[in-house]
């Protein structure tokens, strides 16, 4: 019996059956450029397992493991990738203002390009828009320690 294409664009991207570039993968997550850069270098964090969004992570050593995971993937690429670069950002879009509803991390080294773009990785605060990596980990950090 044939698998089904699944009709999210990320899913077939961490699935491979796509013939989008991958900087990173392994049993966690993929890396690619993103088509429609804001950024000097602009790359996104996906896991392969689908989650739509950043309002479907808990409190819990699996989503804060991910997320740490993601975020130490981006900076490693950007690193690699942009050492010139004096200043790295990373997030998350929240619902409504997410483009695909696969949970994605934005990973940017700067300047944004052109430099209006940066007005897309605002937050909103109450309302939503970006939300740094970092607060996202906070927001998501398990009240229990976490095992080593």
């Amino acid at each position: 019996m044939a698998r089904a294409i699944s009709p999210c664009i990320f899913c077939q991207i961490a699935g491979s059956s796509n013939s989008t570039p991958l900087l990173h993968s392994d049993d966690k997550v993929v890396a690619f450029k993103d088509i429609n850069p804001s950024a000097f270098r602009h790359y996104l964090v996906v896991p392969v397992e689908h989650i739509p969004t950043v309002n479907d992570l808990q409190r819990r050593n699996e989503d804060y493991t991910l997320v740490s995971h993601m975020i130490n993937v981006g900076e490693t690429l950007l690193r690699r990738d942009a050492p010139q670069s004096n200043q790295y950002r990373f997030g998350f879009h929240q619902p409504p203002f997410n483009s695909v509803d696969h949970l994605h991390l934005h990973c940017f080294a700067l300047p944004f390009i052109p430099r209006w773009k940066q007005l897309k990785y605002m937050s909103l605060g109450p309302l939503g828009g970006f939300i740094e990596a970092e607060k996202l980990l906070e927001k998501i950090k398990p009240l229990s320690p976490i095992p080593p």
